[in-house]
């Protein structure tokens, strides 16, 4: 009648191993989301209660191991600006030269 979907969260002081891995787990979890390192520390904070300095404590350990995979994640998700070319930037102003003479 009921289901057994209570899921171990392990403790830090009983089992420091097994929380890690989780804390390592959540955060991959929000790499995939592509999350920067402050929403990711927020989201865990908010919704799996996890203290922040833990998450970034991991998240530091994590970047040291994987150093070129978090500069290439870090740049993809990082806004970048809107470069025009020499040709976008001359049909632009063709098109503002023409809405002013419709004025």
């Amino acid at each position: 009648m009921y289901s057994n979907n209570h899921r171990f969260v392990p403790c830090l002081h009983c089992n420091p191993h097994s929380y890690i891995r989780m804390v390592q787990h959540l955060i991959e979890r929000c790499l995939v989301l592509r999350m920067n390192m402050e929403q990711c520390v927020k989201a865990l904070a908010e919704h799996a209660s996890i203290r922040p300095r833990i998450t970034l404590t991991v998240l530091k350990e994590l970047q040291k191991e994987n150093r070129d995979f978090f500069q290439a994640y870090f740049l993809a998700i990082s806004p970048r600006p809107f470069i025009m070319t020499g040709r976008q930037i001359q049909r632009t102003s063709r098109i503002t030269r023409k809405k002013q003479y419709w004025k």
